[in-house]
């Protein structure tokens, strides 16, 4: 029997502009373009054949993501949460999660999600400096993004923060000022990501003319070790590598995917993991993009928790030597090199683990 699913992600293709950086599945559009009416129709009947087929019984996450999830409208939005209320009874879910850029919120939009059983609300700011947002094409500034938390305050208590850090042009003190601002607006919960710079994005070509710097690793590092400065004296705690959350704010739908939950994705580009004992999967519709065996999911697993401050726990270690022997091995090479530490009960990574975390996951899945 396939474990049945746990969390529902649904994509949002559109925004009103690309960011230079950006490489999901998301195309810049008007806001009144029929493509939008198509696609509100179309995830309505997905989510009308999943809860058909029995996919949605189990849920108890949902997360809406894109693009820019807010950028539908309330119509749009309403079609599609309608949909999912008709089969599933939204105030039993853990978390409901909408995405949305400044630019797209307004206060109408805001009660209405609410309304309709949204309880949390992930805003992309990227950063509260306007020169930083100018060299990401954001389409906000940054008392924009200052007058949308704001206005998502005004329904919903669990707000989180996106920040961007490693930017070309982009100072520690810039960096730092963005942190005080989130929290200042009155953000529970801030991811931070280190820039990347992905192949077919603006900046790569930027980048491989030579118009644009590569971020620099040791200032990413910089920035991640000040992120986490600044936001545990605040009281916050960092849950995962790029996640900091005031305690029962943490996000319970990555936190699914960090612990190898199957969740169900809809829309364009989605993502499906399935799985059972001995096998796990997963899926755009029907196609299979990755195709692992028992060792390799339970090494998987490995990975993914080392993400997590909670690290592997010591019952989750011994199940794990059934199916990788030479996890002892690994685990000791990984203490040698300063990446993993054993404390009360559990295999955690350091902060020199997370800060180089291409070698601390490669350990498990070279």
């Amino acid at each position: 029997m396939r474990d049945p699913f746990k969390a529902l992600y649904i994509h949002v293709p559109f925004c009103a502009q690309r960011c230079k950086y950006c490489d999901f599945e998301t195309c810049a559009v008007s806001p009144d373009d029929p493509a939008l009416d198509e696609y509100a129709e179309q995830m309505a009947m997905e989510v009308r054949a999943s809860a058909k087929d029995g996919l949605l019984d189990h849920v108890k996450t949902v997360y809406l993501g894109g693009g820019t999830p807010t950028f539908l409208g309330t119509k749009r939005l309403t079609q599609i949460l309608y949909a999912l209320s008709l089969y599933k009874s939204i105030g039993d879910l853990d978390e409901f999660t909408i995405e949305a850029n400044p630019d797209s919120l307004d206060e109408r939009l805001v009660a209405d999600v609410w309304a309709m059983g949204v309880n949390r609300i992930s805003i992309g700011v990227q950063s509260f400096d306007d020169d930083v947002l100018r060299v990401l094409g954001r389409i906000h500034d940054a008392a924009g993004a200052e007058r949308a938390i704001a206005c998502a305050a005004t329904r919903f208590d669990n707000i989180s923060v996106d920040l961007m850090c490693g930017v070309p042009g982009q100072s520690l003190a810039s960096f730092e000022d963005s942190l005080h601002r989130a929290l200042a607006a009155g953000a529970k919960h801030i991811s931070v990501y280190p820039l990347t710079i992905e192949p077919g994005t603006p900046f790569f070509e930027m980048v491989s003319r030579g118009e644009l710097a590569e971020p620099d690793d040791d200032a990413q590092a910089d920035a991640m070790e000040c992120a986490q400065a600044v936001l545990e004296a605040a009281g916050m705690h960092r849950y995962e590598v790029a996640s900091y959350a005031f305690d029962g704010y943490e996000c319970q739908h990555n936190i699914a995917y960090w612990t190898g939950v199957p969740y169900l994705g809809l829309g364009p580009s989605a993502v499906s993991m399935v799985q059972d004992d001995a096998r796990r999967m997963r899926k755009q519709y029907d196609m299979i993009v990755e195709d692992l065996g028992r060792a390799d999911m339970v090494a998987e697993d490995l990975m993914l928790r080392m993400r997590m401050s909670a690290g592997v726990d010591d019952g989750f270690y011994q199940r794990a030597l059934q199916d990788l022997p030479n996890l002892p091995q690994i685990m000791d090479g990984l203490v040698r090199d300063g990446l993993v530490e054993h404390r009360d009960g559990a295999w955690r990574p350091t902060a020199r683990g997370w800060l180089c975390g291409n070698e601390l996951y490669g350990a498990f899945m070279p």
